[in-house]
């Protein structure tokens, strides 16, 4: 269980970040040089989530063949799965990356982030800002971000990508926002853990379906500092809680959301081939790695209301 504590602890440590920030002028620069050179590099080679630039769908990870083809296909492609699979007694190959938040780059105050460029056209000023060579992974991994992020949404998408914690909490109120807001973040725990990325997975009892009206995923980028791509889609999504067993002995108490509509997505979408479906047929579900985060609306209760 004290895995599963570490884990609250985290998404608790995100909203008080909020409050920390505000007392951490000139904090970024320190923050940066810890966040520099081989710590950067674990994070961009450590299975990280890629942006399909067509449909900004995050969960893209590296391209697979199709779904009966999966002895060859690379393992990362492997958080797709179908309404139908969600049922006790399942197994499915789930891919889980296995991050460690501690060495993963951390949040900077709003202040010091909006007296950082953020765009494609500074890419040069930012290499030489943060001392990484034009031809090092990082630099790869840093133009993939601020190219996916100035990429437009789809129809029926809200995105953005947070560059501080005040400004993912700013774009989420801004989605699920009313006269009281009241939000919270959901994610995957690994209850018990292993150091196995990639295994079968069973479902160990019925998922458990999250009331939500309106949701906000927010999934971690390649950056220097802390960079969360944020969207949220006008189309039906179906926000679960899967208890999950793996062959190896692992336990994950995973999010997964489901897409219903998927008709304006790409055909490229890595979720076809695995699937082995076309865009618009069936719902399309995946599964969240540990280190993204969900946001969802709180139901009020009798007494609020």
């Amino acid at each position: 269980m004290g895995v599963a504590v570490r884990h609250a602890s985290r998404i608790i440590l995100l909203h008080l970040l909020l409050l920390v920030s505000s007392h951490c002028h000139g904090c970024w620069a320190r923050l940066l040089s810890e966040n520099r050179g081989e710590k950067f590099m674990d994070h961009r080679l450590s299975g990280f989530s890629e942006i399909d630039d067509d449909d900004g769908h995050v969960h893209a990870h590296v391209n697979g063949m199709s779904h009966m083809d999966h002895l060859v296909m690379d393992p990362r492609s492997m958080i797709f799965f179908t309404l139908d699979d969600l049922k006790p007694g399942k197994t499915i190959p789930i891919y889980f990356p296995k991050r460690d938040p501690s060495s993963s780059p951390h949040f900077l105050p709003r202040e010091d982030t909006e007296s950082i460029p953020f765009s494609s056209r500074d890419l040069p000023r930012l290499l030489d800002l943060f001392s990484f060579s034009s031809d090092s992974p990082q630099a790869k991994a840093m133009e993939d971000t601020l190219k996916h992020c100035e990429t437009k949404p789809i129809e029926g998408e809200t995105k953005s990508c947070a560059t501080s914690l005040e400004s993912m909490l700013d774009f989420v109120h801004g989605i699920l926002g009313g006269k009281s807001p009241r939000f919270r973040a959901i994610s995957t725990s690994h209850l018990i853990e292993s150091s196995t990325r990639f295994q079968n997975y069973t479902i160990l009892e019925a998922p458990r379906r999250v009331p939500a009206s309106k949701m906000v995923a927010c999934h971690t980028l390649p950056y220097p500092y802390a960079i969360f791509y944020c969207h949220s889609q006008e189309s039906e999504n179906k926000v679960f809680e899967v208890v999950l067993g793996g062959e190896n002995g692992d336990m994950v108490k995973a999010v997964a959301v489901c897409h219903l509509d998927t008709s304006q997505w790409n055909r490229d979408h890595p979720s076809f081939r695995v699937l082995g479906v076309e865009p618009g047929t069936v719902p399309v579900c995946h599964f969240f790695p540990a280190d993204n985060l969900v946001w969802v609306p709180i139901a009020p209760t009798p007494s609020m209301m």
